[in-house]
């Protein structure tokens, strides 16, 4: 098998069949030998209908139906296990990205012998606050993890068989595939694209406030050590005030007042230290998950021709 070509599918009912005609019809100029696999993410519509019917009148499409949502980035990990092509095209199937990027990605590829050619946005889509919200999160990812990963990047990627088989042997069971494309390695090249807007994304405010967290833990300790100073800071601020309230009461006989002073004090520690405990926390659940090697994803069925 020389191409793969894998999309996820959630909410993709009215994408999937032009979806399968402009993928197809890209894939054909550049090989006869490949397939096309559709990898159904316990969608609420009927996407799984529409894709198996498509394995009825093509013999290259490939549907692997999962037991239920386990998401975007689980999903995509469940394709590419799938996956046999020599090369492997990873994009989204909702048409915001375009199919016939597969024959661009391809020459660019070719021409620089690298492992992955993925699509970088011209400029990001989306209203203000989605433009706004992506700028923060890869600013704030990159600045906390110290990985300098691409800034809007897309899902749509062509890769080598060597660095999907390195991606896939990260066995993350709270995963961003964002920063696991990046710390792979291998020679990635970028290619400037243009993503359109089809419908309205997936990715929340608090959704991405949420994969932002969990970025941030997976991949850096730096809050922990954040917690550390803090406390460290507080500590000799309090030895500093403590002093003076020593020499205060020796020197000027002076009774020792405060109420307001207190009870901001008590607020303050009491706040800083429930948000301590709160960042261990949230280390000590992914440890405790990772722990128990739940898989990624299941699959249900699988639906199509394979050699």
């Amino acid at each position: 098998m020389k191409l793969s070509i894998v999309a996820t599918l959630y909410r993709s009912a009215p994408y999937i069949e032009e979806f399968h005609r402009r993928m197809s019809h890209a894939a054909r100029q550049l090989t006869d030998d490949y397939e096309i696999v559709l990898v159904n993410d316990g969608s609420p519509d009927d996407s799984l209908t529409r894709a198996v019917s498509l394995t009825e009148a093509d013999s290259h499409v490939i549907v692997v139906d999962l037991s239920r949502n386990f998401g975007h980035h689980k999903a995509m990990m469940a394709g590419l296990a799938q996956a046999r092509g020599e090369r492997i095209f990873l994009i989204d199937s909702d048409l915001e990205e375009e199919p016939e990027w597969l024959v661009s990605f391809s020459e660019q590829f070719a021409l620089e012998r690298c492992d992955v050619v993925y699509g970088v946005q011209e400029k990001r889509k989306g209203g203000f606050l989605e433009r706004w919200s992506g700028h923060w999160y890869y600013m704030l990812l990159r600045k906390i993890t110290g990985l300098d990963f691409p800034v809007n990047e897309t899902t749509a990627r062509l890769m080598s068989r060597r660095y999907v088989q390195a991606l896939l042997s990260f066995e993350e069971r709270e995963m961003e595939i964002g920063a696991l494309w990046f710390i792979t390695g291998f020679e990635q090249h970028p290619q400037s694209v243009k993503k359109h807007s089809t419908s309205e994304t997936t990715y929340s405010f608090k959704k991405k406030i949420v994969l932002a967290v969990n970025s941030i833990t997976s991949f850096s300790n730096a809050p922990l050590v954040w917690i550390f100073y803090l406390g460290a800071a507080l500590l000799l601020m309090s030895l500093v005030f403590t002093t003076y309230l020593a020499v205060s009461r020796i020197y000027d006989n002076s009774p020792i007042s405060g109420w307001t002073s207190l009870m901001v004090s008590v607020w303050l520690l009491g706040g800083l230290i429930l948000s301590a405990i709160g960042i261990v926390g949230i280390y000590l659940a992914k440890v405790f998950s990772e722990t128990k090697r739940r898989p990624n994803s299941i699959i249900r069925d699988t639906y199509g021709k394979r050699d």
